[in-house]
C-alpha cells in the first residue's frame, strides 16, 4: 500500500507559492516572524499590500507560521 505523501493544509500551497512569487517558504516566514504584534488578518493583508501576495497564499503562509509558534 503507497503512502500519500502530499502536504496537507497551508503547507499544500508552499509550491505554488514558491513557484508563483520566486521566494522560498522560508523567505516568507522570516517576513512575517518580523511582524511581531500583528494579528493573523494583519499579518494576511501585510503580505497582500507589501508584496502583491493573494488572500490564499498569504493565509497558508500566515496559518503555517501560526501553528508553528504555538508547538
Amino acid at each position: 500500500m503507497a503512502t500519500d505523501e502530499r502536504p496537507k493544509g497551508p503547507a499544500s500551497y508552499f509550491p505554488s507559492i514558491e513557484k508563483k512569487y520566486g521566494k522560498p517558504i522560508a523567505h516568507w516566514l522570516d517576513c512575517i516572524s518580523q511582524l511581531k504584534d500583528m494579528k493573523h488578518m494583519e499579518m494576511v493583508n501585510w503580505l497582500k499590500a507589501e508584496h502583491g501576495m493573494g488572500h490564499g497564499h498569504a493565509n497558508a503562509i500566515v496559518a503555517y507560521y501560526l501553528a508553528g509558534k504555538k508547538k
